[in-house]
């Protein structure tokens, strides 16, 4: 996403807190990967919004003296933003459904996440057929570049 992109976002989406989005997706603490979410766009696109804290179970092992988010946690903030987008398009009937991934392509990782870092997920619908989802997101720290892919999920009943 642009930054004339983003800044468009931001000015017709609408903002969601971390109640909101539990009550979105079924995701809770510790694996819950999105505090926020700015800028939706149903059937379009949203920016989801995740404080990288120390405090973070995961960082007890990845790594100790060097705490390093997981690459497959960045993944996994893309799809709940993503879950999110779907829900917000399709309607309060499908709030708490599960989105379950299909497929992840085209992963990369430009650079590491750390404590500290405020991580924004830029997410954009490329399709959908039924329940069948397909995005493309970016992650992005200080508006640079350290994560993207490709996916596909499908929504079923949870």
């Amino acid at each position: 996403m642009s930054q004339a992109e983003e800044t468009r976002a931001t000015e017709v989406g609408i903002d969601i807190d971390v109640m909101r989005v539990m009550e979105l997706i079924p995701h809770r603490y510790p694996f819950l990967m999105v505090d926020r979410v700015d800028a939706i766009i149903p059937d379009v696109s949203c920016i989801g919004v995740k404080n990288v804290s120390i405090n973070e179970p995961f960082f007890m092992g990845h790594f100790p003296k060097r705490p390093v988010m997981p690459g497959v946690l960045i993944i996994e903030s893309m799809a709940q933003t993503a879950g999110c987008l779907v829900v917000a398009t399709l309607g309060p009937e499908s709030e708490g459904k599960l989105v379950y991934f299909m497929t992840v392509d085209n992963a990369r990782f430009r650079k590491p996440v750390v404590p500290g870092d405020q991580m924004k997920v830029h997410v954009r619908k490329v399709r959908n057929r039924g329940p069948v989802w397909k995005f493309e997101g970016e992650a992005r720290v200080n508006g640079v570049l350290v994560a993207e892919a490709t996916y596909s999920a499908m929504i079923l009943d949870a």
